[in-house]
């Protein structure tokens, strides 16, 4: 077979992956490079650089701001004594120093973490916590006498800013992501599923920040793959990946589980991407395992992937049930008005209960009386037989878009899931959690498979990663596989952020009815 003119670019040193045939392999397509190089031409390849840098000058006005105004403005009669007549700049000009050097070793700006998940905020409250510690320790062993009003003030305020302005920074860089800048070229390497598996993930997460420019699979042939993946161009098989990495000059090969190739696959094309621009990027197939479960142990010759297996019980879940209880609370006094004015809102349209109770399933299998504000007529379970064929719900879901039985309140308490109030009441007797999986009737699960019946190994509820990811919009396989991602991997940092997330969501009104 005669070889292909892009094969020539490459230098004599490289040699293909594997001992395939050269006839297994297959051109690189023009088209593809071309696509590559010009999108590359068009967009601002120094934007990590920028970014980092844009970060380091907010992060610093945000400490500066915070210890500053801590030391300015004291809070108490012995802060402000001691600040007239024994702070001076040194201490916190040393503490803003200190701050900003933790931030930076902590990798608080590492271009791989921004834009999605926790680790970035993880690492901003380990370095501001590591720092104010060391701090303490070493004020300690120099016997200096300094007020801890200062500190806590300090930290309170300026890790709470902090984490704002990354906020700020996240949903910033993820819109200009949505809007195709910011992203970073790619070919994906591996198994037709697998790569298919990854091509999806990336769409449905613009977060991930890669812009896919082909496709290297075991089983290549010419053209494009079909399905949502379609237009996404064949580039080579996988003794041809390295190669058309550095042809098509992208930033990243994503190796989408474990192709079947020779054992040294990986390494072999770790090794022939020296000297290029892309990193290598491994797609596990533990898509439903969160990054705190897995630890890495290297071993020499060995390197070991360890997978925690999920706990439900213990002191973790005790203190998931006090923040559940206080929470709720604490909320029930605040939104006792609201829930006064709901009450004669439906009363006022139409006759009956206020409240409409169900039987749903809770952890274990154990069924309890759930609450919510009546947002249907008072006969709407009478007229559910003559509506199943209407259902619009999958799997064991019934969901009807124009539900005739809603009332003109309910309309409204839907959008918002203002409907859902009440259950505050189940959490604080214990039947129910903030975040948690939906909590099902005992109809539904009769339906359940048996891996699906792992969503009662947890309380369901009152919002998850169902509210926050398309509501009713979501198809049940969808619904599903969120909730048991959740009933595994759930901590109390991510039941904070589904909390916020949920805020927001209820306040758009998308996805509900």
């Amino acid at each position: 077979m005669s070889s292909h003119p892009l094969r020539h670019s490459i230098a004599p040193s490289f040699s293909p992956i594997g001992t395939r045939a050269p006839a297994a392999l297959i051109a690189i397509p023009r088209k593809a490079v071309a696509s590559a190089r010009a999108w590359r031409r068009t967009v601002d390849s120094d934007w990590p650089l920028r970014y980092r840098a844009r970060l380091w000058v907010s992060d610093s006005a945000v400490i500066i701001a915070s210890v500053w105004c801590a030391v300015l403005f004291p809070i108490t009669p012995a802060q402000a004594i001691e600040t007239a007549t024994a702070w001076d700049a040194t201490i916190p000009l040393l503490l803003i120093v200190a701050w900003l050097g933790a931030l930076s070793a902590n990798r608080t700006r590492d271009v791989r973490i921004i834009g999605t998940g926790l680790t970035e905020y993880r690492r901003v409250v380990q370095a501001s916590v590591i720092t104010f510690g060391l701090i303490a320790i070493a004020f300690q062993a120099l016997d200096i006498r300094r007020s801890p009003g200062f500190f806590v003030v300090v930290l309170v305020s300026g890790l709470s800013c902090l984490l704002i302005e990354r906020r700020a920074w996240r949903g910033w860089i993820s819109r200009r992501r949505l809007a195709g800048d910011y992203l970073s070229s790619a070919i994906v390497v591996g198994s037709r599923s697998d790569v298919s598996y990854v091509l999806e993930q990336i769409r449905r997460n613009p977060g991930a920040g890669y812009r896919v420019d082909g496709v290297a699979l075991d089983d290549a042939t010419t053209g494009a793959l079909q399905g949502r993946s379609s237009g996404i161009r064949i580039v080579a098989g996988l003794a041809d990946a390295a190669l058309a990495a550095r042809t098509m000059d992208v930033d990243a090969v994503v190796v989408a589980g474990h192709p079947r190739a020779e054992d040294s696959f990986i390494k072999d094309l770790a090794w022939q991407l020296e000297g290029t621009r892309a990193e290598l990027v491994l797609a596990s197939r533990l898509a439903d395992v969160a990054g705190p479960r897995i630890h890495f142990r290297p071993v020499e010759g060995l390197p070991l992937v360890h997978v925690e297996l999920p706990q439900y019980e213990g002191g973790k879940h005790f203190v998931k049930r006090v923040f559940d209880a206080s929470v709720a609370a604490i909320a029930i006094v605040i939104l006792l008005p609201l829930f006064a004015a709901i009450a004669i809102a439906i009363r006022r349209e139409s006759s009956g209960p206020v409240l409409f109770s169900q039987q749903r399933v809770g952890r274990g299998g154990r069924s309890f009386r759930m609450f919510k504000y009546r947002s249907m007529v008072v006969d709407a379970e009478a007229q559910l037989d003559g509506l199943r064929e209407a259902n619009q719900g999958a799997g064991a879901l019934f969901k009807l878009r124009d539900d005739p039985r809603v009332t003109r309140v309910g309309k409204v308490l839907r959008k918002y899931s203002l409907d859902e109030l009440p259950q505050l009441f189940n959490v604080l007797v214990g039947d129910m959690s903030l975040v948690g999986p939906r909590p099902p009737l005992q109809s539904e699960v009769e339906e359940y498979e048996r891996h699906v019946r792992r969503r009662l190994f947890i309380k369901p509820g009152l919002t998850g990663m169902w509210q926050v990811n398309g509501r009713s919009d979501l198809d049940w396989e969808e619904s599903v596989r969120l909730d048991l991602y959740y009933v595994e991997n759930w901590s109390l940092t991510g039941d904070l952020l589904i909390l916020w997330r949920t805020a927001r969501v209820v306040l758009n009104g998308s996805g509900a009815y």
